[in-house]
């Protein structure tokens, strides 16, 4: 491992935490959230935290209030649990689903067609996005904890775009998957999206800013960027590849199904942490003032914007979240 440990800060600067001091702030994470059921002990690996951690700019106190609200929402929500049964019907269309290749970094592809919503219940397409999230998880290699955002705006107009979901999906996200998302291909996408994230990017950190690449199917030095990430030969023709066979929902349906035999054996792994499993999830206080190492200390007020910041896939819009005080921009 890295002797030291780079962060892309929400003030700006660039932190740095030395392995010893990351293994401090885990370890402290650990003891102020305590004893915990085993599904969510095996939530809170070393690699989980860390994600936290960097979502908060190693605050060990906002890390942690962070990771206890996720926690409460695992439990209530019961992301695991979701079933392909339960949401094949959000999946007709394509409009979100898991790839049969990877990039050649490892990572879950996961791809995105707005233009293809075929319903209109926010709760439905919400539930269908954490199942979509939870079977890439599972697929990760164990090594990686990122995952791609392949999104194809062919057909996209703004007709296909809703607040009340881009918000649910932006709060889900931003809240209970941070540091989630190490790419996102934006392929073809309308004229006005370019000018606008030129606007929008000189705010962003620029590890946030590497993550987002337009990519245009008539240039050829913006398909450079696939031949650099993709296998061409397994790519999908519709992203300039040679993979002809587009998306079936019948052979999805039979792979989701198999995914989601292993789902629960993924949960139910031995766990060092792990104890009683009926542990008041309620005990979990998120407002009170732990005596964290970073002693009490508040970040400003963020000039960059780079744990809370998203791209909500289901509608595919920029959705910045300030870290401090909830507030939500849609754009």
């Amino acid at each position: 491992m890295s002797a030291a440990l780079k962060k892309s800060s929400s003030n700006g600067s660039d932190k740095s935490v030395t392995t010893e001091e990351q293994q401090a702030k885990i370890s402290e994470i650990r003891k102020l959230i305590g004893p915990l059921p085993e599904k969510l002990a095996i939530y809170c690996s070393d690699a989980a935290i860390t994600r936290y951690l960097k979502a908060r700019n190693w605050n060990v106190k906002k890390a942690t209030k962070m990771l206890k609200e996720t926690l409460k929402w695992r439990a209530e929500y019961k992301p695991e649990e979701i079933r392909w049964e339960e949401v094949a019907h959000e999946a007709e269309t394509g409009k979100i689903y898991r790839s049969n290749y990877i990039d050649k970094h490892g990572r879950t592809v996961l791809v995105m067609r707005p233009s293809c919503q075929n319903t209109k219940s926010t709760k439905g397409q919400i539930r269908y996005l954490v199942y979509c999230m939870e079977n890439a998880i599972l697929n990760l290699p164990p090594d990686k904890e990122q995952m791609v955002w392949l999104i194809d705006f062919n057909g996209y107009n703004l007709s296909h775009t809703s607040v009340k979901v881009t918000r649910e999906t932006a709060n889900i996200l931003q809240d209970h998957y941070p540091e989630r998302l190490g790419m996102a291909i934006l392929y073809n996408p309308p004229k006005f999206f370019e000018p606008f994230w030129k606007v929008v990017k000189p705010f962003l950190e620029p590890k946030t800013q590497n993550k987002v690449k337009f990519v245009y199917s008539d240039d050829p030095n913006s398909k450079k960027i696939m031949e650099e990430l993709f296998d061409m030969e397994k790519l999908e023709s519709a992203f300039g590849g040679n993979d002809d066979s587009g998306f079936n929902i019948s052979k999805y349906a039979e792979r989701m199904r198999e995914d989601d035999k292993r789902m629960p054996a993924f949960w139910t792994r031995g766990n060092p942490q792990s104890a009683e499993p009926h542990v008041d999830l309620n005990s979990l206080d998120l407002n009170s003032d732990s005596d964290a190492s970073d002693n009490g200390k508040v970040d400003s007020s963020p000039s960059h914007v780079s744990d809370s910041e998203t791209l909500s896939p289901s509608e595919s819009v920029i959705v910045t979240k300030g870290s401090d005080n909830g507030s939500t921009e849609v754009h």
